[in-house]
C-alpha cells in the first residue's frame, strides 16, 4: 500500500481499535459499490478503505507498519 492507511481512514496515528472500526464503518457506508453503482472512483475508494482496515485493524499489522 503506498498510501498512509491512518490517512486514508482519516484517524490520528494515536487512534484505539474502535477508533479504527468506526472509521472504516463510516467510510465503508458511504463508499460501498452496493451504495454507488457504476461509480469507479468510490469502489476505488472504498478498496483503499478496507486495505487500511485490514492492516491497521489486526494488533499485529499495525505493530509492525508503526515500527516501520
Amino acid at each position: 500500500m503506498t498510501t498512509d492507511p491512518y490517512k486514508v481512514l482519516g484517524i490520528s496515528r494515536s487512534a484505539t481499535d474502535k477508533d479504527i472500526q468506526q472509521a472504516f464503518r463510516r467510510l465503508a457506508k458511504q463508499l460501498h459499490p452496493d451504495l454507488n453503482p457504476n461509480d469507479k472512483a468510490a469502489a476505488e475508494r472504498f478498496k483503499r478503505v478496507s486495505q487500511a482496515y485490514e492492516l491497521l485493524g489486526d494488533a499485529d499489522k499495525r505493530r509492525r507498519f508503526d515500527a516501520g
